[in-house]
């Protein structure tokens, strides 16, 4: 008796979008060509968009800013979000210009600065590992509490600092080789934390948390400590980045830093961090953060209303959160 054995080769079908799966592999290269394009359309439409001053001006507007998208890219990826950090960036101003006018040393202040900021990031980790609450209510929280503190420490009124000495005025507008202080610092934070996110077994552990938080716990993992950690640390950034900006300014406003969150959270997501966590990179929230300010950039050069580029830059944050969608549903 002969027994047919023959195999149903045939392959499963694929989903109608399954090529979106492998798409977020490729966010940074087509993020990189977008950018491309908008500099060969702009370089025939406005004369002063390749002049060196204009390529200044775009680094120097979103190198402060990216220090903090580089934190919130890190804290999306272990699948919180922070409201706050623009509050917080305020906060760091507004403690180290009030010690500074007080009298104390501003690299001193400027410490405390950042220790308070840190200090938001510890307090809002805690009311989200200890208390239960979602990074989007804690950091909503801490949002409104934070400028609250920062109008009670300034009661209102912007706080003058330009008797700040050069020595510490350098890190906001010193140079390198011609080059701003603040862009080089910016790099160097932005090759250090891609190469820790890439290859440091402690910051894989911020994957494994943000990709399945139940099965990190069970390999072993203490998800609440990396949750608290990370958000410390993106805290402490934003705290970093109201400094340099106190250094660039000369001044510390209490209103510093309104919808900064949103413009840092847009640049993260365009550049592939998923709001589910899981997944992300430095360097696409930097090819992000670099597409907004060129975007804006752009817009004022051809004259575009700036009651317009709000709504367009709504529009891609839209279409970057759609995709992000579609990727994590068919991958």
């Amino acid at each position: 008796m002969t027994i047919n054995t023959t195999l149903n080769t045939a392959t499963p079908a694929k989903p109608r979008l399954y090529w979106l799966g492998g798409l977020h592999k490729q966010r940074e290269v087509g993020l990189t060509t977008i950018i491309v394009l908008i500099f060969i359309v702009m370089s025939f439409t406005s004369p002063y968009f390749l002049t060196w001053a204009n390529m200044k001006a775009m680094l120097l507007s979103f190198s402060i800013e990216g220090i903090v998208v580089v934190g919130m890219t890190i804290l999306l990826i272990v699948g919180g979000i922070d409201l706050s950090v623009g509050a917080v960036v305020c906060l760091s101003m507004v403690v180290a210009g009030q010690l500074f006018l007080s009298g104390v040393d501003p690299w001193l202040a400027s410490l405390a600065g950042i220790a308070a900021a840190a200090l938001v990031g510890f307090l809002m980790g805690l009311t989200v590992t200890k208390i239960g609450l979602s990074h989007f209510i804690a950091s909503l929280a801490a949002m409104v509490i934070v400028r609250g503190l920062c109008m009670i420490i300034t009661q209102g009124t912007p706080l003058s600092l330009f008797t700040l000495p050069l020595s510490f005025k350098f890190i906001g507008q010193g140079t390198l080789y011609s080059i701003p202080f603040v862009i080089v610092l910016f790099f160097i934070l932005v090759v250090l934390f891609d190469f820790l996110l890439r290859k440091a077994t402690a910051f894989r552990k911020v994957f494994y948390t943000g990709s399945n938080e139940r099965a990190a716990a069970y390999s072993g993992i203490k998800v609440n400590k990396i949750k608290l950690l990370v958000t410390v640390l993106t805290s402490t950034l934003a705290g970093v980045a109201g400094i340099i900006y106190m250094a660039r300014l000369g001044s510390a406003t209490p209103t510093f830093g309104v919808g900064m969150e949103l413009n840092v959270i847009a640049a993260a997501v365009i550049g592939g961090a998923s709001l589910k966590g899981g997944t992300g990179s430095i360097l696409g929230a930097v090819l992000g953060v670099a597409l907004l300010s060129i975007v804006t950039s752009s817009l004022i050069l051809i004259n575009v209303s700036v009651y317009w580029q709000d709504l367009i830059k709504g529009l891609i944050l839209l279409a970057a959160v759609s995709l992000d969608h579609l990727m994590t549903k068919y991958r």
